[in-house]
Formats: structure tokens, C-alpha cells, sequence
């Protein structure tokens, strides 16, 4: 089976988002085992654990109250098309995302072993940093729902 640590990562989110943290598994050697079992390779396993490892050792930092603007450097670029770097822009003025983890989502999408981001990654990317911080549940389900793509049903 041909996948990748973000497959992996996308499996994990999906069974696992019910937990109380995210990352927080209660038993990680039942998990990957479970995950060996339904076909991923133990190196994408281990890197999808490290990788949110990294995810909750992110430590909160100090979003600016004033506005700011955001340069990529040239290796963002690389791996964040302009669309991937609109959609951050996008969800920061849309209080989706703050300065603080908007840059985590970043250092996240970097630390994939993939050459790009796609926008869908990114998007999930956004979903799994956000369920990861606390007091973000309301971005988180904003995130979600863009994510699923559910329309609003409006009382007429």
C-alpha cells in the first residue's frame, strides 16, 4: 500500500478526533499496531507520530494585537503555492487562524516530507493544528466546516 505520513495523519484524525486531546492517544502501541494492521508502513507510522509530537510540543506564542503582514521565505514558497498562501491570509483575516497559529500551520505543513502542499492539505493541516490548542473550538469547527464543505440552512 503506496501512503504517506499524511495519509496516516488524516486516518488518525478521523478515528481518533473524539478524544479529549488530540495526540493524546491512550494506548499508542495498540494504535500503531492497528494502523500496521490495516496496511501502513512503520516508517510512515512512526513519522505521523513524531509529527504530532511536534504538534503539542508547539508551544503558544504571542499573537499581535496590531496588524501584521506575512513574507514567505523562499523554501515556503516552495512548498506553499500562492492558493496554499492566499487560504492563510484568507482564514487569518477571517479569524479563523491568529498570527500565533497560523505560523504553526506552517511549521507543520514544513515539516511534511512533501515536496508541495496541496490546498486540501493544507486545509487539514489548519483542522488538526486548531483541534490541537485549546480555547479554539469555535475556529475549529468554523475550519470543519469549511473542510466538509456543509452549507448553513438558514430558517426562512
Amino acid at each position: 500500500m503506496k501512503e504517506d505520513i499524511f495519509d496516516v495523519l488524516i486516518y488518525l484524525f478521523e478515528n481518533y478526533m473524539d478524544d479529549e486531546e488530540f495526540g493524546d492517544f491512550i494506548d499508542s502501541d495498540a494504535i500503531r499496531t492497528e494502523l500496521l494492521d490495516v496496511g501502513f508502513e512503520q516508517p510512515e507510522v512512526t513519522k505521523a507520530f513524531n509529527w504530532l509530537e511536534s504538534l503539542s510540543l508547539q508551544y503558544p506564542l504571542m499573537t499581535s494585537l496590531t496588524p501584521n503582514f506575512r513574507i514567505f521565505c523562499t523554501q515556503e514558497q516552495a512548498k506553499l503555492d500562492v492558493d496554499c498562501q492566499n487560504l492563510l491570509i484568507f482564514l487569518e483575516k477571517n479569524g479563523i487562524l491568529n498570527s500565533a497559529n497560523r505560523e504553526i500551520v506552517i511549521d507543520r505543513a514544513m515539516a511534511l516530507e512533501d515536496d508541495d502542499i496541496s490546498l486540501e492539505k493544507l486545509k487539514w493541516i489548519v483542522l488538526m493544528v486548531l483541534l490541537s490548542l485549546p480555547d479554539e473550538a469555535l475556529a475549529f469547527s468554523r475550519m470543519e466546516d469549511m473542510i466538509y464543505d456543509f452549507a448553513p440552512e438558514y430558517l426562512h
